[in-house]
Formats: C-alpha cells, sequence, structure tokens
C-alpha cells in the first residue's frame, strides 16, 4: 500500500518550490508502476493545496488518460472538494482540468461541461474553456446547448457566444447548419455590434463543409458584410466548399475595397484555378496595382525555381 505521506515528503510538497516537486515527481516514476503512479497523482490533485503544483500535476497525468483521473480533473473543474475563491490560479486550473477533459474525448463529461458553460455567474474563463472542450470532445450531443447559448439575447458575453460558435463548427454536426443560417438571418439588423461572431459563425459553417444551398446564401452575403475579417471568412469557407459556384463568388472579392481582402481573394482563386489567375492579375488593367504586385510576389515564389 503506498504510503502518500511519504512520497510527498519526499518530493518536497511542502518544502521545495513547485518546478522542483514537479521534476522530483517525474524522477520517482521509475520506481512506480503505471497504476501507482496514477494513484499518487490522484491524491496529490485531492489533497494539495498548491495550485503551481496541482497544474503540474494536471499536465503529467494528461498522457497516462486514466479514468480515475477523469473523475478528479471534473471535481477540481466544479470545485468539488476545493475552496471556491476568485484567484487567478484557481481559475486557470480550472481551465487547464477542462482542456485535459476534453482529451479524454469521453462523452460522459459533457454534463459537467455544460453546467459551466451555462452558468453566467461562472469566470469567462471557465466557460470559454468549457466551450472549447465541448467542441474537441465532438460528440453531437453537445450542438443543442451549444446553439441555445449563440441564441440567448440574454447572453451577456459575446466572447462565450462565439467559443458556442466555434465548437459547432469544430463538431461539425449538419444539425447546427439551420440555427447558425437562422441566428445570421435574424441578427441583421444589430450585427455592426457583433462583427466577431459573424467571423465566427461564417468559420464554423466553412467547417461543416456541406453542400447546403442555405450556407451558401450566408457566404454570398458575408462577402459584401462591413467587416473585412467577414469577407475573409467567407472567401476561405468558400475556397474549401464544393460549391461549383465559388470561383465566380471569390472572384469579386479582387475588387474589393480592402487590400487584405484583395489578397485573400487571389490567394484563394490561385489555390483553386491554379497559375491562370495570376497571369490574368497581371495583364488586366482592371486590377489594382497591389494585386498585381501581390501576383507577381506569388509566382516568384511558388512558380519560379
Amino acid at each position: 500500500m503506498l504510503n502518500f505521506s511519504e512520497i510527498l515528503n519526499d518530493c518536497g510538497v511542502e518544502s521545495e518550490p513547485p518546478d522542483e516537486v514537479l521534476k522530483n515527481l517525474v524522477s520517482i516514476e521509475e520506481f512506480y508502476n503505471s497504476d501507482e503512479i496514477v494513484e499518487i497523482y490522484n491524491y496529490i490533485l485531492t489533497n494539495v493545496k498548491n495550485y503551481d503544483i496541482l497544474s503540474g500535476v494536471v499536465k503529467l497525468s494528461d498522457s497516462r488518460k486514466a479514468s480515475s483521473t477523469l473523475s478528479v480533473l471534473i471535481d477540481i473543474l466544479l470545485l468539488k472538494n476545493k475552496e471556491q475563491d476568485d484567484s487567478d490560479e484557481l481559475i486557470n486550473l480550472r481551465v487547464l482540468c477542462a482542456k485535459a477533459i476534453s482529451n479524454y474525448k469521453d462523452a460522459s463529461t459533457l454534463g459537467a461541461l455544460l453546467y459551466c458553460l451555462n452558468n453566467k455567474n461562472e469566470n469567462y474563463k471557465i466557460r470559454l474553456a468549457c466551450a472549447d472542450a465541448l467542441g474537441r470532445i465532438g460528440d453531437k450531443y453537445a450542438v443543442e446547448p451549444l446553439i441555445d447559448v449563440v441564441k440567448d439575447d440574454n447572453e451577456k458575453s459575446i466572447y462565450v457566444k462565439e467559443s458556442a460558435t466555434f465548437a459547432l463548427g469544430l463538431i461539425g454536426d449538419s444539425s447546427a447548419i439551420d440555427p447558425l443560417v437562422a441566428i445570421m438571418d435574424a441578427k441583421q439588423g444589430i450585427w455592426d455590434k457583433f462583427s466577431f461572431l459573424k467571423e465566427k459563425i461564417v468559420e464554423a459553417l466553412g467547417r461543416l463543409n456541406i453542400n447546403n444551398r442555405k450556407v451558401l446564401h450566408v457566404f454570398k452575403n458575408s462577402l459584401i458584410d462591413a467587416s473585412p475579417m467577414v469577407r475573409i471568412n467567407a472567401i476561405e469557407a468558400l475556397m474549401n466548399s464544393e460549391f461549383e459556384e465559388a470561383p465566380e463568388l471569390i472572384r469579386t472579392a479582387l475588387q474589393d475595397s480592402d487590400e487584405e481582402v484583395q489578397r485573400n481573394a487571389l490567394i484563394a482563386l490561385y489555390n483553386i484555378i491554379g497559375r491562370d489567375i495570376l497571369d490574368e492579375v497581371i495583364s488586366l488593367p482592371v486590377y489594382s496595382k497591389f494585386l498585381k504586385e501581390e501576383a507577381k510576389n506569388i509566382i516568384e515564389e511558388y512558380e519560379e525555381g
């Protein structure tokens, strides 16, 4: 039976700086089998109060992904057996736990992650980390709750909405298409305040990569959006899509007023149709001097030598 007090003493948990403690933990691994190492990590995560040590052990335990550790990580995320405080150290530890939990790809963790995400009194960093974790786990049962977050007019954090939207793109379930399209259509009157969210919705729809005419409509509208970044995201989404109209739609952005949009359109078309678009831009007077230089730069970098 493991003597945890002796092990913690040997590692200098109470006497050494956190970095030294973590080095000692790594060095003693050769004296214990895998199950014993997991027990030691779990004991530290449950009983030690130093947040730097705890964060280090979360990282060490991540390579083993033991089911018993997963339950401990969830307890920390939910503040079970931990004193509640608003310190940055505890918040960062819980964020780290959410990331570690996502690496298990275990659907049984959805409840805990959704609980924190939907708790509007929770620190926003925790909520962002939980939204990201849900996306990385990739379970379709998280789609509807994530959509509810994006649609919630009472949600004060635009960053939480953005993270939930990004998570939907990571999950890649087609059931997210109609709600995301509906959000874009419904919010047209107030979108000037939420350009970042528009970017994330266009990006999420692009990640879904499904040949859907409603999605194409969103991309077409986004190409004339007031935000250059929304237009750039639409170009990238179209480039990676299977829409037959994609090249011609992207071509319109070669005449955009923003040079970065022009650049992205040119690169996208080069990826789709190759050298011909570069020669066209260089030879025809309708294109800007800036765009002609960009075309020459691409030829020098990728076509010559």
